[in-house]
């Protein structure tokens, strides 16, 4: 059925949609007291005396009445102008009156606006009017390294304890008693870094993301020894101190991981091997580090993250613990004013909401433009986490986080799903998170705690195997070229998104692994890929030469199954279908 206009009374009742300028000013998030005006139109048919918007925190609502502006093209304009005063996330709707009759109006698919009971509702972010966050981030490309793994220079010494091995030698996935230890080395340093910074720098990278640097006895890191030592097997405190400089020539930044929700058990805070010169937790209550620690039976029984032994957690308000790491002259502070440019916060969900409030603090005064980065793996701006609502991009928390969620769209889309589910995902993050934050989200995938992404997207079925089974499977040939073809597509995506491309170390290489130690092999500097190599190196250009095109607010759609992205002069479009992609530059 349809009015004089040709209108649909069945499909075109409203027009609102929050992803349009002209319905929803400005785009996404706000900032406090930003006067937010809204368009609402309403098909005249429909005869409506008024129309209301419900904006609602949590259980606190308030209430709006539109204004009627006009009657256009077979529409009421209604519309209303408003602030917030309050940083938080928020939920609207609409309510439409027309004599007797009330219609409710919810959220749709695409953000368009749906008449219907018990719909979802729009979201409104809202942060804080002085937010800012790190400048020298945006628009670069991230280089994550696993330290151990990139380059050895033979500077470094050996372990003391677990196995060295050299590069032609695989990774080990369990120990002869069946126990994994992550104690086989390979002897990365900062001086194999220091090695191939111009290998670096020719990807376009502009900042290095280290997995864990201080002391521990594990090769990946995430057990800390001691917050105050850079391990020796790295280089120590020299070696570090030559990277940041040689990365400052290069006008490459570095960003650190820091594990702050558990130590090592082998550390000299808990000390459970006597392996430090301190009296540590498990050895006795008298430790100053006792109360650092939640010990259920004392000394064998204690909270550790994700029941692993060898990492004890931290007490959530273990305020020595958080003054050594966040206090004046801390652990934060020490390396950001050797030139350390950032912060990776591991497990950042598990941390307080006050004490992530110290962390950011510390690093801003420290130097206002370093980047406070947390591991999150939802949408961050919904994420509640032992019972507290967290406040990332409020204004006192993160600058941004590691976006797995644009990853999962990603792997979702170049193995078959459908452009317009990769779309709504991506433009949803978009919406919710503020552009001062989304521009400097990490867009990944994959990293050290995933499968590699050449065999994720390489269609090989390991479901069956064992972890050791995987050790020895190597892609055929089909499925490396897949994987390849399928890696070149999500790797444009990844460079053409909102926020900063985090490459993997080794993924331009054509590395291969599935889960974790499998995805931390040694880089193959005698066997790379250099056709996947030249991709990459093309996409770094693009990005080091068109760098403030990738700051710009991106435009995102579907159509015919392929997703076509607009960042300033640049225009990708990806074709996983047919496994093709095309970037133009007008």
């Amino acid at each position: 059925m349809q009015n004089e206009s040709g209108i649909s009374k069945k499909y075109n009742p409203v027009l609102y949609n929050s992803r349009n300028i002209r319905y929803k000013s400005p785009f996404g998030a706000v900032s406090t007291r930003r006067k937010v005006t809204l368009l609402f139109p309403v098909a005249d048919y429909i005869k409506a005396d008024s129309v209301k918007l419900f904006l609602r925190r949590n259980s606190h609502f308030l209430e709006y009445e539109l204004r009627k502006v006009g009657t256009e093209e077979g529409y009421d304009i209604f519309t209303v102008e408003f602030t917030v005063e309050m940083a938080g996330t928020y939920n609207y709707r609409f309510e439409i009156y027309a004599g007797e009759e009330i219609l409710y109006c919810g959220k749709g698919r695409g953000g368009e606006a749906v008449i219907g009971e018990w719909l979802p509702e729009w979201q409104l972010s809202v942060y804080q009017s002085h937010y800012s966050t790190a400048e020298f981030i945006k628009g670069g490309v991230v280089y994550q390294i696993f330290c151990d793994r990139f380059r050895a220079s033979g500077k470094a010494p050996a372990s003391k304890y677990g196995v060295m091995k050299s590069p032609s030698e695989d990774v080990t996935v369990r120990d002869a008693d069946g126990v994994y230890r992550a104690n086989d080395f390979y002897g990365g340093d900062f001086y194999g870094i220091i090695e191939k910074i111009e290998y670096l720098k020719n990807l376009g990278v502009t900042a290095i993301y280290l997995s864990p640097v201080f002391e521990s006895s594990s090769n990946h890191r995430y057990d800390t020894g001691d917050y105050c030592k850079i391990d020796e097997m790295l280089g120590g405190e020299e070696g570090f101190l030559r990277l940041i400089e040689a990365c400052n020539e290069a006008d490459i930044a570095i960003i650190l991981d820091g594990v702050f929700n558990h130590t090592g058990a082998d550390s000299k805070y808990f000390n459970k091997f006597n392996r430090y010169d301190s009296l540590g937790a498990y050895q006795s209550r008298e430790s100053e580090y006792f109360d650092w620690y939640t010990f259920y039976e004392f000394p064998d029984e204690y909270k550790c993250w994700w029941g692993c032994t060898v990492v004890p957690t931290v007490s959530r308000e273990a305020k020595g613990y958080q003054e050594m790491i966040a206090g004046e002259g801390g652990v934060l502070e020490t390396r950001l004013l050797q030139g350390v440019k950032g912060w990776r916060l591991d497990v950042v969900d598990e941390l307080s909401e006050s004490f992530v409030k110290k962390i950011r603090e510390r690093i801003k005064k420290t130097n206002p433009d370093a980047l406070v980065l947390g591991e999150v793996w939802e949408d961050a701006s919904t994420k509640y986490s032992y019972g507290e609502e967290r406040e990332y991009f409020y204004g006192d928390d993160l600058d941004g986080v590691m976006n797995y969620v644009f990853k999962d769209a990603i792997n979702a889309y170049v193995t078959g799903g459908s452009a317009e589910e990769f779309v709504e995902t991506v433009m949803t993050i978009t919406e919710n998170y503020p552009k001062e934050s989304l521009d400097t989200c990490f867009t990944l995938i994959d990293s050290h705690d995933t499968v590699r992404a050449i065999n994720a997207y390489s269609g090989a079925d390991v479901s069956n195997m064992s972890k050791e089974e995987k050790k020895y499977y190597r892609l055929s040939e089909s499925e490396y070229e897949l994987g390849k073809a399928r890696l070149k597509i999500a790797s444009c995506l990844q460079y053409f998104l909102p926020g900063v491309p985090s490459l993997y170390y080794g993924d331009e290489a054509g590395i291969q692994g599935f889960e974790d130690p499998l995805n931390r092999r040694y880089y193959p500097w005698d066997n790379r890929d250099e056709e996947l190599l030249e991709h990459y190196t093309k996409l770094g250009a693009l990005r080091r030469e068109y760098r403030k095109d990738f700051t710009e607010q991106a435009e995102i759609y579907a159509e015919d199954g392929k997703v076509r992205i607009i960042r300033g002069r640049l225009r990708l479009t990806v074709d996983p279908i047919n496994i093709g992609y095309e970037i133009k530059i007008s």
